[in-house]
């Protein structure tokens, strides 16, 4: 039983096991897998264009070290997107809502960006944390500052991603609450909330996909700056 609104954000859990695990894995068995033909089928070649174009996409205006995170980044966007939409789903449970997961995948990845940047280039990396021609009394505050916003990207990350979703989901509710209320008593104003409830699912949908390519989009901007 629901008792908040927030309640539908909880893991769900099966003996004791935590579903999270098993919604984690459910991604990789929808990917269309290449088969012993010559010829692929039509849903394989769709899945390739997508592929082909996305990595174009992220890696044209990046150096050629960072074109070993293509494998990389391809898989985390296509999880990602996956996660998003299975979430949309009645009767399911979206992992990307939670903090922790966010995290879990932003933290490392981004602390891959920056040891990256140490080790190859230590001069130009550091070289971030203070402008060219800075006057003097600013240095130690500039310093700070750019410290502090080094370090807030991951949580940035994680927080755009738990937030979009959350808050969408959340509206998706309180829409289909007022819709199934509203029915027996006004009919007519239940019919317009729930066209509203249907754009607003596809907006999610929408939204959903974005905030995927988001993600990948800032952490590929996070490595170029140290590649």
């Amino acid at each position: 039983m629901i008792l908040s609104l927030f309640d539908q954000f909880m893991s769900p859990t099966l003996l004791g096991v935590p579903l999270i695990g098993l919604a984690l894995t459910l991604p990789w068995v929808l990917f269309f897998q290449p088969g012993a033909r010559w010829l692929n089928n039509r849903l394989m070649t769709l899945q390739a264009m997508f592929m082909n174009w996305f990595v174009k996409q992220i890696f044209q205006p990046m150096s050629l070290g960072g074109h070993k995170w293509a494998a990389l980044l391809m898989s985390l966007m296509l999880f990602l997107i996956t996660l998003n939409m299975l979430g949309l789903l009645p009767y399911t449970f979206t992992p990307t809502t939670q903090l922790s997961l966010n995290m879990a995948f932003a933290v490392p990845l981004w602390l891959a960006t920056v040891i990256i940047g140490m080790r190859n280039q230590p001069t130009h990396a550091l070289g971030h944390l203070l402008p060219e021609g800075t006057p003097t009394a600013l240095i130690p505050v500039l310093i700070v500052i750019e410290t502090i916003s080094l370090f807030i990207r991951p949580l940035a990350l994680g927080v755009r991603l738990t937030a979009n979703l959350t808050a969408g989901h959340l509206l998706i509710q309180l829409i289909a609450t007022a819709a199934f209320v509203l029915f027996p008593m006004m009919p007519s104003i239940a019919i317009l909330t729930s066209i509203l409830l249907f754009l607003l699912t596809l907006l999610e949908i929408a939204v959903a996909m974005i905030q995927a390519y988001v993600f990948v989009l800032l952490l590929s901007l996070y490595l170029q700056e140290n590649v």
